[in-house]
């Protein structure tokens, strides 16, 4: 047995790890490198194995850094299954969409400002793709064990991280010898609402884990609602604006739980709430219909109030006139959860330029933030970004 790191190996994102044996070829993952532009197009435009000959991969979850170059492997040849939890291939459908979206939307944009003779610009992938792709999910439930092949089997387990993210359990024959080999992706915290605590797994040969966060000890979930209650009531005071960029999947979700618990407890004011991310509003309906995998408080939250992700004052934006109008119209104070996570694409840029040099102005991270994004720049305080 043989396993090479592709990606999220000595850096953060681009997740893809090769499992191979005399007989197989499985790939964990299959996520985009993100970074300076000029890095990770050449990056995420080549494979280092051969798609065409893989049997299989396993997809933990869907954030993008995990699942955004699979329809990139589809278009250089791979044809086998896709394994995911049922949540997974709903939101990695919509995930993947957008991404082919945005490509396309970037590569237009590039072509239109490039010099005389230069090559165009293509996207690494088109919609097309994604929906050729999409054929190949083959979604498998928690707990359930999957033979799908003489000397292989899967069986996944809670991740907790995002909905439907899973711990791999793969058991393999390999020259006699049965090795058990668990990728965890990316892990949940206990404690987080809306998600069930990561499972335990009874035991392995070899672990592949994440590390992104292994150097330190996060603070409870409670601490994040006690950020976001005093952030608020300070901005109201100081008659400002929130502008808080968030990864569409998960973590906005988490805020809404907690805005809605706040507003609820009458722990803040109302105040005008805006989602502006389309993305964020389409993967929302998906935990929605997916309540029943949610954590036990959620489940009894539900019997109480009908929508964990609706309250008073919230509004889910969809048009690019009405985000427009946000920075032309709309009086302080109000909040805006707008994407991406780190800052480099989509409506967050629009409010930060209208935000960031406004001394009565807030920008909240919650997510990580890469090497080289905007977001990174903003973290460590450089005194100009463009």
């Amino acid at each position: 047995m043989k396993i090479t790191f592709h990606g999220a190996a000595g850096e953060v994102t681009g997740s893809q790890h090769l499992l191979e044996t005399e007989n197989l070829r499985i790939l964990f993952d299959c996520g985009l490198f993100q970074g300076r532009r000029s890095d990770t197009y050449k990056k995420n435009s080549r494979f280092h194995c051969d798609p065409k000959n893989l049997d299989a991969v396993i997809l933990s979850h869907s954030h993008i850094d995990h699942s955004g170059n699979l329809p990139g492997l589809y278009r250089a040849g791979f044809r086998g299954p896709v394994y995911c939890t049922e949540a997974t291939a709903e939101l990695t459908a919509i995930m993947l969409k957008d991404s082919a979206h945005i490509q396309s939307e970037d590569a237009r944009y590039l072509n239109r400002h490039l010099k005389k003779g230069h090559p165009p610009t293509e996207p690494l992938y088109t919609e097309d793709d994604v929906k050729e792709l999409t054929r190949l999910f083959e979604p498998l439930e928690y707990g359930k064990w999957l033979k799908f092949s003489p000397e292989m089997r899967l069986r996944f387990s809670d991740a907790g991280h995002i909905l439907g993210s899973a711990i791999s359990e793969v058991h393999i024959e390999d020259k006699g010898e049965t090795k058990r080999v668990v990728f965890t992706g990316d892990l949940g915290r206990r404690g987080l609402p809306l998600l069930r605590d990561p499972q335990p797994i009874p035991g392995c040969d070899v672990l592949i884990t994440e590390s992104t966060y292994g150097n330190r000890v996060h603070p409870p979930a409670s601490d994040i609602k006690e950020a976001l209650k005093r952030i608020i009531l300070e901005t109201i005071q100081n008659e400002g604006r929130i502008i808080i960029p968030a990864f569409s999947l998960g973590r906005t979700q988490r805020l809404l739980y907690f805005l809605n618990e706040l507003i609820e407890k009458k722990e803040i004011p109302s105040i005008p709430i805006f989602v502006d991310s389309p993305l964020a509003t389409r993967l929302t309906t998906v935990y929605r219909k997916n309540h029943h995998i949610l954590n036990e408080e959620s489940k009894k939250l539900l019997k109480i109030d009908d929508d964990l992700f609706d309250f008073p004052g919230l509004t889910y934006v969809q048009s690019q006139q009405e985000s427009i109008a946000l920075n032309r119209k709309q009086p302080n104070p109000f909040l805006v959860i707008s994407a991406s996570g780190m800052c480099e694409s989509g409506r967050v840029r629009h409010h930060l330029k209208h935000a960031i040099g406004k001394e009565n102005s807030t920008i909240m991270m919650i997510g990580y933030q890469a090497h080289h994004t905007l977001g990174r720049k903003i973290v460590e305080h450089d005194k100009q970004v463009k």
